[in-house]
Parts: C-alpha cells; structure tokens; sequence
C-alpha cells in the first residue's frame, strides 16, 4: 500500500531539513520585513534546536517554527505562516503542536520575542496565555537603519499529566 497525500487531508508535520531551506526562505522572506538568513536556519538545525514544518495534504508548505530547548523550559526562536495562508488557524495550530511538544519534554516556560509592531502575533501569543516579562531595547533590526525592541513573552506550562517525555516527538 503506498501512502498518498491529499489535497483535501489536514496539515502534516514534520522536521525540517536543510533541503527544505529553498521553500521556507519564500516564506521568511514574504511573511517578516527582516527575515532570517538561510545561515539562522542552517545553524539552528545544526545546533540541534526543534524545527517543524506544516505542510498542506498536498504537500505545500504553509508554516514553521524553531525551537530551542533548555533546561525545563523552551525559547520559540521562528514561527512563520505563508501570508496566502494566514487567518485560516495554523499559527494557532503551530503554536499549539509547539506548547504541547514542550510539555512532553517536561518544559515548564515557554519564552519568546516579538516584535511590538507586529500585533497579529502578539495578538496570538495573548491568546494562549503569554505574557510580557520584559522587553531587550533596540533588539530588532528596522527601518532606516533604525532598531525595534522586542517584547519578552513567557508562558508558564502545566507539567503533563503522564509524566513527562525527555525528547520532543
């Protein structure tokens, strides 16, 4: 029996690879103003952080995210929804699939930067829970050669009922 992909079957997730740069580079370059390199990513996934695609049934990427792990806690370096693609739930999707991947590693925060001028995001991030713990001045590159800050978010995660995982599935 060979397995197909659908068009009409829901996300499917799984790691990303270098090979997969080409196709999440479109993405990071038409989703942020000041998009990671294909060297942030590159690094990232030879530092061994979590990095995750959503694909479409049919195989069409529609977003990401990077993680990096600590101890008990995770910090979201990147998550990226396709701009056609965006308002239809999958940065709430990721980030869900994220928050719960951390809890069963045994993750007890969630942190992240987001910049103050980007308020769908900050928008989503409220809507699970994040809070602003502080903010790192003149974090983000802007403008005219100008700088934004970047708010620190933090969600404090409940330990899973089972146990906790030490790995990310």
């Amino acid at each position: 029996m060979n397995a197909q992909l659908r068009p009409d079957a829901g996300p499917v997730y799984r790691p990303m690879r270098v090979i997969d740069l080409p196709a999440v580079m479109v993405i990071e370059a038409s989703a942020y103003s000041h998009p990671w390199t294909g060297a942030n990513f590159i690094d990232s996934l030879a530092a061994g952080y979590h990095a995750e695609l959503c694909l479409a049934g049919d195989g069409t990427l529609h977003g990401y995210f990077v993680v990096m792990p600590g101890f008990e806690e995770s910090h979201l370096l990147n998550l990226a929804v396709d701009p056609t693609q965006q308002r239809a739930g999958l940065g709430a999707a990721l980030l869900q699939r994220l928050m719960a991947q951390a809890r069963l590693r045994g993750d007890l925060a969630l942190w992240l930067e987001v910049r103050p001028s980007n308020t769908a995001a900050r928008a989503l991030y409220r809507r699970f829970g994040f809070v602003q713990v502080g903010c790192r001045r003149n974090y983000y590159p802007a403008e005219h050669q100008k700088r934004e800050d970047a708010l620190v978010l933090q969600r404090l995660l409940d330990p899973p009922a089972t146990g906790g995982l030490h790995a990310l599935v």
